[in-house]
C-alpha cells in the first residue's frame, strides 16, 4: 500500500469520526425562503434549517436558501416530499445511484 493509500484511509477515518461526533446535533434554527419564477406558474417553498441563529441571519444563508428554491423549480420536481414517491420508483433510483458510487469506488 502506497503512502498515499495510507494517507487517504487515516483522512477517510478521521472524517467518519467527525461525522458520528456530529450526528446528534439539532438543526433548530433557520428560515423558510419563497421563490416564485416570473409568470407565477411555478413555485418552490422551502425550509433551511442551521444549529444557530447567528447563521441564520446572515446573508450567505439566506442565499443558500432562495438559491435551492430556485433551484428546485428549475428542476420540475414530481414529488413534494418521499412519502408521494412510489416503492418501486424509489428502490429503481437508489439502485441506480449505488452502481454509480461503486462505480466511482
Amino acid at each position: 500500500m502506497s503512502v498515499m493509500e495510507k494517507a487517504a484511509g487515516i483522512l477517510r477515518q478521521r472524517g467518519v469520526a467527525m461525522a458520528a461526533n456530529k450526528a446528534g446535533r439539532e438543526a433548530r434554527q433557520g428560515l423558510i425562503e419563497a421563490y416564485i419564477h416570473p409568470g407565477g406558474r411555478w413555485g418552490a417553498l422551502v425550509e433551511v434549517n442551521c444549529e444557530t441563529d447567528f447563521v441564520a441571519r446572515t446573508d450567505t444563508f439566506k442565499e443558500l436558501a432562495r438559491d435551492l428554491a430556485m433551484h428546485i423549480t428549475a428542476t420540475n420536481p414530481q414529488y413534494v416530499d418521499l412519502a408521494a414517491v412510489p416503492a418501486e420508483e424509489l428502490q429503481a433510483r437508489k439502485e441506480q445511484l449505488r452502481r454509480e458510487a461503486l462505480a466511482e469506488g
